[in-house]
């Protein structure tokens, strides 16, 4: 299984990025998919996840209007709009294939995982 995650990079705050990330084949097209960020020097946290249609999404409070996830399970892919961007928000951002087809918040949830994608944030 493997997860190829794009888009991060270094961006003013008040700016947008789109991260993508493509799954091998069909991998995880019946699965929620979530992405997770982790700054220099702290835990992985996450972000936001989608359920396997699309039909559900959860994000953490600090996202929320800001951050949105989509999928496109014809293109085995789900992106994450981040616009009004932060300086807190930078971070590797990693996506994770769920164990089932919900979208969860919990770490634990999630089976395989990308490589990440740096984020930066300047001031």
């Amino acid at each position: 299984v493997q997860l190829q995650a794009s888009g991060g990079g270094l961006v003013q705050a008040g700016g947008s990025l789109r991260l993508s990330c493509t799954t091998s084949r069909r991998t995880g097209s019946n699965n929620g998919m979530g992405w997770f960020r982790q700054a220099p020097g702290k835990e992985r946290n996450f972000v936001a996840a989608i359920s396997w249609n699309g039909g559900s999404t959860t994000y953490t409070d600090s996202v929320k209007g800001r951050f949105t996830i989509s999928r496109d399970r014809t293109k085995n892919t789900v992106y994450l709009q981040m616009d009004s961007l932060k300086p807190e928000d930078t971070a590797v951002y990693y996506c994770a294939v769920g164990r089932s087809s919900f979208a969860s918040t919990n770490i634990a949830s999630y089976a395989y995982w990308g490589q990440g994608t740096l984020v930066t944030v300047s001031s």
